[in-house]
C-alpha cells in the first residue's frame, strides 16, 4: 500500500511538472513582460566576474548571470559604436541601413552631422510602441540627430519609437573633460593646425618683406592672403575648437538641458532618470533601454568609486557601472516587477586596447580573445557579454555556448511583446526565446558575417552536425608595432588600405578547438580545409545577393560638422546652458 501511494505521488508530481512546463511557462510567456535592456560602451568580455574576471568587482551583473542565462558566444554585428548600435536597434547588419562606412570615419563624428539611422528603418522600440509599450531610452544614442535643420530631429530617438529620451545624443569623448588630450580626429586637427601655422608664417614673411623692401608685392595681395588664412583657421577651429560645446551635451526629449554637460553629475542624473522611468511606468508594459556612457573614455568616475578597484581608473569605472546596474535592479524589486521583467545586459563591442595614458591602460580586457574595438574579424572586437534574466521563465544558472548576435534582441523582444516582424526587409537576427528557455538546443544561426565598416573581413560557420565552429578571415589588420596585438601606432585599426592584409586563401580557425585564434589551419593540417572554404564562399555569395544599395549615412558629407544642424539651447553660436541646476544630489 505504501509503495502504491508512493507511485501515485510520483505520478502526480511528474504530471504537475509537465503541466507547469507546458501551461505555466506558456502562461508566463503569453503575458507581455516589461523589458529592461542594459548596453555598456566599450566593455570587454573579460572585464566582469561571471566571464572569469576575479579582480574587478561586478556583483550585480554576476547576479543577473546566476539568476538567468549566460551566453558565451554573443557577437556584435560591428566592432564600433555607431554601426553596432544600429544593428542592435534594427536587427539588421549595418550595411543594410547605410550605417557601414567605406571611408576611415566609421562612427558619427558630430551632433551636427547629417548622417544617422534612416527614418525608414524600423527599430524594436517602434514595434513595441505599436504593441502598447511605453518606451524609454536613457543614456547614449550616437545614431544622429538632424538631417536638414537644427530642429527636424529626423534621426532622434523620438523619431525611432522611443516615447522618452534623456541622455547624450552623441558619445563620451576625452574632449568632454577638461585637461584631457583631444580624442576627436586628432590627426586631422594636427594637420589643420600645421597648415594654419604655415599660412600665418607666410603672411608674416610677406609683411616683413614688404616693409623692408625685399619683396615687391601689393598690400591688397597681402590682405587677401591674410583674409584667406583667417577664414581657413576660423572654418576648422569653429568646430574642433569647441567640441565640448557642440558634442558634449545632454538632452531631454528634443530639448538640450546641459551644454556642455557636467560629467561630475552625469551618472547620478542617468540613474535618477532610469529609476524614475520605472516608477512612472510601473503598471506597464514598458521598454527601458539603459545605454550606459560607461566605460568609454574619458572614464569620468565619481569620488565614491575612484581609486577603489585594483585596475586603476578603468576598473573604477566598471565598478561604478555595475553599482548603477544594481540600483536599477533594486528599483525593479521595490516596485514588485522583478518576476515580470525580461532583463538583458551586453556591451556594444569589445574593449578598446589602444586606449592608453602613458603606461595606464584605459581600455577593456577581452579575455583570451585576440584583438579589440575596431577590429571587424578578430573575436576580441566582437565577442561580448550576453546575460538574460526572467525569473520563472528562463532557467537560472544556465550557460549557452551557441553562437548568438546582438541583432537577435530585435526579434526576441518583438516576439515577447506579441508583435510581428517587418515583412518588407531582411531581418538578420533570430528569436532567442526557444534557446533561452531550453526548448531548442541549437542556435538558428548557421553563418555570421563580420564586417569592418562596409568591408567583409571574416565569416563564421556553425557546422551543427559536427559541432565545429569554423571562422575564415579574408582581411586582418596589421598590428603596430608588429606582434603587439593591436594598432597602437594608429589609435584604432583600419578596415582597408595599407593597414590591412588580404588573405588568399583565407586564414581558417576552428573556434571550438582554438577560441583564441592562435593557430590557423591549412590543407595540410585540416582535411576539410577546401570544403569549408568553398562552403563559406557560397554563403558569402548568397549573403551578398540579399544586399541592396542604400545611401551611405557615414559618407564624408554626412559626417562633417554643419553649423545649421547644431543642437543648441540658446541662439547659435551662443550655446551654453545648465537647466539641471543643482537639483540632483551627487553619488
Amino acid at each position: 500500500a505504501i509503495l502504491l501511494c508512493f507511485r501515485r505521488y510520483l505520478l502526480v508530481a511528474l504530471a504537475s511538472c509537465l503541466l507547469w512546463n507546458t501551461f505555466g511557462l506558456s502562461a508566463a510567456m503569453d503575458s507581455k513582460p516589461n523589458i529592461l535592456l542594459f548596453l555598456a560602451d566599450d566593455l570587454g568580455i573579460g572585464d566582469i566576474g561571471c566571464y572569469g574576471n576575479n579582480t574587478i568587482r561586478t556583483p550585480n551583473i554576476d547576479r543577473l548571470a546566476r539568476e538567468g542565462v549566460k551566453l558565451t558566444q554573443h557577437i556584435a554585428a560591428a566592432p564600433l559604436c555607431t554601426p553596432s548600435r544600429a544593428a542592435f536597434l534594427t536587427g539588421r547588419y549595418p550595411i543594410r541601413s547605410g550605417m557601414a562606412s567605406s571611408n576611415r570615419y566609421r562612427a558619427l563624428q558630430w551632433n551636427a552631422g547629417s548622417g544617422g539611422l534612416p527614418a525608414n528603418e524600423t527599430t524594436f522600440a517602434r514595434l513595441l510602441q505599436q504593441q502598447g509599450y511605453t518606451t524609454g531610452l536613457i543614456g547614449k544614442w550616437h545614431q544622429g540627430v538632424n538631417c536638414e535643420s537644427f530642429d527636424d530631429h529626423c534621426h532622434h530617438p523620438l523619431n525611432h519609437g522611443f516615447d522618452y529620451f534623456y541622455g547624450m545624443p552623441f558619445t563620451l569623448l576625452n574632449n568632454c573633460q577638461e585637461n584631457k588630450p583631444p580624442e576627436l580626429d586628432v590627426a586631422l586637427q594636427a594637420k589643420l593646425w600645421l597648415y594654419s601655422q604655415i599660412i600665418t608664417l607666410a603672411v608674416l614673411t610677406l609683411i616683413a618683406g614688404k616693409l623692408t623692401g625685399l619683396i615687391s608685392i601689393r598690400w591688397t595681395i597681402i590682405a587677401c592672403f591674410t583674409l584667406a588664412g583667417g577664414l581657413f583657421f576660423i572654418s576648422w577651429y569653429s568646430s574642433y575648437g569647441f567640441v565640448q560645446y557642440w558634442n558634449c551635451v545632454l538632452m531631454r526629449n528634443h530639448n538640450v538641458t546641459e551644454q556642455p554637460m557636467k560629467l561630475e553629475r552625469t551618472a547620478s542624473l542617468m540613474l535618477k532618470e532610469a529609476v524614475s522611468f520605472i516608477k512612472r511606468n510601473r503598471p506597464g508594459p514598458f521598454l527601458l533601454f539603459v545605454s550606459f556612457l560607461h566605460v568609454h573614455t574619458p572614464l569620468f568616475t565619481t569620488a565614491k568609486f575612484r581609486g577603489k578597484s585594483s585596475h586603476g581608473l578603468y576598473g573604477d569605472n566598471v565598478e561604478e557601472m555595475d553599482w548603477m546596474v544594481g540600483e536599477i535592479l533594486d528599483s525593479l524589486d521595490k516596485e514588485g516587477l522583478k518576476n515580470h521583467t525580461f532583463t538583458y545586459f551586453a556591451s556594444d563591442h569589445g574593449g578598446h586596447l589602444e586606449a592608453q595614458d602613458e603606461s595606464a591602460q584605459l581600455g577593456g580586457w577581452n579575455g583570451i580573445y585576440k584583438g579589440g574595438k575596431g577590429m571587424g574579424g578578430w573575436e576580441g572586437g566582437i565577442r561580448v557579454p550576453g546575460v538574460f534574466r526572467w525569473p520563472g521563465v528562463l532557467p537560472a544558472g544556465t550557460v549557452i555556448d551557441e553562437p548568438t548576435s546582438l541583432m537577435d534582441i530585435y526579434p526576441t523582444v518583438v516576439h515577447l511583446a506579441g508583435g510581428i516582424l517587418p515583412q518588407d526587409r531582411v531581418i538578420d537576427g533570430r528569436n532567442l526565446v526557444p534557446l533561452l528557455t531550453g526548448r531548442a538546443q541549437k542556435s538558428e544561426h548557421e553563418f555570421l558575417f563580420h564586417y569592418c565598416g562596409s568591408y567583409l573581413h571574416a565569416v563564421r560557420w556553425h557546422q551543427k552536425d559536427s559541432g565545429a565552429m569554423w571562422k575564415a578571415h579574408y582581411v586582418t589588420p596589421i598590428f603596430h608595432p608588429s606582434g603587439a596585438g593591436a594598432c597602437y601606432g594608429r589609435g584604432i585599426c583600419p578596415c582597408f588600405g595599407e593597414g590591412v592584409t588580404h588573405h588568399n586563401p583565407p586564414l581558417l580557425f576552428d573556434l571550438s578547438q582554438d577560441p583564441s585564434e592562435a593557430n590557423p589551419l591549412s590543407p595540410d593540417t585540416e582535411p576539410l580545409f577546401d570544403i569549408v572554404i568553398k562552403q563559406i564562399g557560397r554563403a558569402i555569395e548568397e549573403h551578398r545577393r540579399t544586399l541592396t544599395p542604400v545611401p551611405e549615412q557615414l559618407s564624408m558629407y554626412n559626417i562633417i560638422w554643419k553649423p545649421w544642424l547644431q543642437p543648441c539651447c540658446g541662439t547659435f553660436p551662443f550655446c551654453w546652458c545648465d537647466k539641471e541646476g543643482d537639483s540632483t544630489q551627487s553619488l
